[in-house]
């Protein structure tokens, strides 16, 4: 699996019929601004804001990551803010010999242009694999992932219940890395995001899209993505969370890879989360089975002070 953060639906796509699946899910993202849109101009002006109490102030402006689900969120950071969001993850894979052990440093760069977008720079960073083979001999593998280039706009903000908070996410992953690392051709993938508060401790963070990956021969294949994160939330700073996420197919030709997991995020003061997560593979040949990720991450809130 290429990234198991994103995920999708359980259809098979060849690379005959790629560009339909493209277009279908293009097709998508405009039907969804098609109906944000007409409600956006139609809402009245927002009110001034209202100074919050003193005792109330950690709660306000909350750090809102991505990591560590599946799910990325639809929201963005806000004009003129900077976000790192970072950890450690290993992942286990013992089905088939050699068996396979994983660390990477996954992180996510967000630089706030305004309001509505954001700027995106992510990878794996720092990636190493060791191999385990019948003789317990091993060897190792060491080297830098592709990092991708990409935008969120986030397009419809939340109103309770009724309308979600809806965004677009756009990657693209440059022909760049290091030793078995290294890419040789330019990828990337297009994703619907959104986020449904449909209970007052309870929200729902679906994703779907579609993505343009390469595979351990080298060539690029398409495949369709989904994912979805369940968070509760007993207070504002505390938030465990389940979810699940696929891709299919997970390489060219290849099956439906499938993913759960869980974890937990929590907010010290305003600007710093910290998380841990422990997930594992349910279906394909490629996830990690199981895996674990322990993170941070942290908000300036102004560039330039």
């Amino acid at each position: 699996m290429t990234n198991h953060r994103f995920r999708f639906w359980n259809v098979q796509i060849s690379p005959k019929n790629s560009r339909f699946v493209f277009y279908i899910a293009i097709l998508m993202l405009l039907l969804a601004l098609s109906q944000a849109l007409p409600a956006m101009a139609q809402s009245p002006p927002p009110k001034p804001p209202v100074s919050p109490q003193p005792k109330d102030s950690d709660d306000q402006d909350l750090i809102n990551a991505d990591r560590p689900g599946i799910a990325d969120g639809s929201a963005v950071i806000g004009a003129k803010k900077i976000q790192i969001e970072s950890g450690i993850q290993e992942e286990f894979r013992r089905r088939e010999q050699p068996r396979e052990h994983t660390l990477l440093i996954p992180t996510l760069l967000r630089i706030g242009i305004n309001s509505h977008l954001e700027v995106r720079i992510e990878g794996n960073t720092f990636t190493r694999t060791t191999e385990f083979d019948s003789t317990d001999m091993t060897n190792h593998t060491s080297g830098l992932a592709p990092f991708s280039f990409g935008v969120k706009y986030q397009f419809a903000e939340s109103d309770g219940v009724k309308h979600p908070s809806m965004g677009v996410i756009a990657r693209v992953f440059p022909a760049w890395g290091s030793g078995d690392f290294r890419t040789h051709h330019v990828t990337g993938d297009l994703r619907l995001a959104a986020d449904w508060d449909f209970a007052p401790k309870l929200s729902l963070n679906p994703n779907v899209g579609v993505g343009f990956y390469e595979g351990d021969q080298g060539k690029v294949f398409a495949a369709a993505l989904a994912a979805v994160t369940l968070s509760y939330f007993p207070t504002k700073k505390l938030n465990p969370f389940i979810d699940i996420g696929l891709q299919t197919p997970e390489e060219n030709r290849g099956k439906s890879a499938i993913i759960v997991d869980a974890g937990v995020a929590y907010i010290v003061g305003r600007n710093i989360q910290l998380d841990a997560s422990i997930g594992t593979g349910v279906h394909g040949n490629t996830p990690p089975r199981p895996f674990i990720s322990f993170g941070i991450s942290f908000r300036k809130n102004s560039l330039g002070h």
